[in-house]
């Protein structure tokens, strides 16, 4: 008998995808509060944490800090598009449909990219020799004066305009 896919491999999940209702404000800003670290978390990062790839720790860190009031984490609804077709092609659509689900559960606040970001984004796209999702994603994070949280040297050509938090890049192939 073949076991059905797991959506997420990592073990925390369950746990700190327990969402807390009303907690995804934009966070404390008021007097006498803390002004709370914001992130955007990059769709390798996203992924990093479900597969529990080399990096995840670092990204259940921030998602227990979110669930602390201690941060405040945002992804672009391009993370979501391609967390999406990507586990689809690789895993199939119901995996593909459940981390979606699990996305929604966690304390993250997706963005889309409005008329706002619109300009940051195709700033970057004009200048820079990244994908069209990356520009996406870190327009947001400039937007948002946000720190990226990522594995993708791909935004090394950025690291002087947007802070970075850089997870573990995976090794590249070796060509046989």
């Amino acid at each position: 008998m073949e076991t059905a896919k797991s959506p997420c491999r990592h073990a925390e999940t369950q746990r700190i995808g327990q969402r807390r209702s009303g907690c995804r404000s934009p966070g404390r800003t008021g007097k006498g509060s803390l002004i709370v670290n914001q992130y955007v978390l990059d769709t390798s990062a996203l992924l990093s944490f479900i597969e529990d790839e080399e990096g995840s720790n670092e990204v259940e860190s921030l998602l227990q800090k979110a669930l602390d009031d201690e941060a405040v984490l945002y992804i672009s609804t391009v993370s979501c598009i391609e967390v999406f077709y990507v586990t689809w092609q690789q895993q199939g659509k119901e995996v593909a449909t459940e981390r979606l689900r699990l996305i929604d559960d966690l304390m993250l606040i997706q963005e889309p990219v409005d008329s706002q970001i619109t300009k940051v984004v195709g700033e970057i796209k004009a200048t820079k020799t990244m994908s069209f999702a990356d520009c996406c994603i870190a327009g947001l994070a400039k937007f948002k004066q946000a720190t990226l949280v990522h594995k993708d040297p791909e935004y090394e050509q950025i690291e002087h305009e947007i802070k970075q938090l850089k997870l573990p890049y995976k090794p590249k192939k070796q060509p046989n």
